[in-house]
């Protein structure tokens, strides 16, 4: 009963996972510039990714396996969002500006106004 159980949590994880990949991988074609579609794979990818990893770890059935995949886990969440923040901030230095449906660019509002205090 346990390697039931076991087997569906696992199976439902690898899916969940899958589901989110696909979705980051979508938004990375499909989204109009580099913030969104940076923000597409860092969030989704990340939790797709994160899932998977935790799958095969509870897969394994090893502690040792287990805590290496927690702390690749661990690992991701942890560097993505720092990853994705250094991403957009290049992007926007180099001079790639968002999309013509973006309201607000609050970068280019805090640039405006230290060029003004100069």
């Amino acid at each position: 009963m346990t390697d039931l159980v076991l087997a569906l949590l696992v199976g439902a994880m690898l899916i969940a996972g899958g589901v989110f990949t696909f979705l980051a991988a979508l938004g990375v074609v499909r989204l109009p510039d580099v913030y969104t579609r940076m923000h597409a794979a860092s969030k989704a990818g990340t939790v797709g990714s994160g899932l998977m990893l935790l799958a095969a770890g509870i897969h394994a059935l090893d502690a040792a396996v287990f805590t290496r995949a927690l702390a690749g886990f661990v690992f991701f969440v942890l560097t993505a969002p720092v990853a994705a923040h250094l991403v957009a901030k290049a992007a926007h230095a180099a001079g790639y500006r968002p999309a013509r449906l973006t309201v607000i660019d609050e970068m280019r509002d805090a640039q405006e106004r230290d060029a003004k205090k100069r």
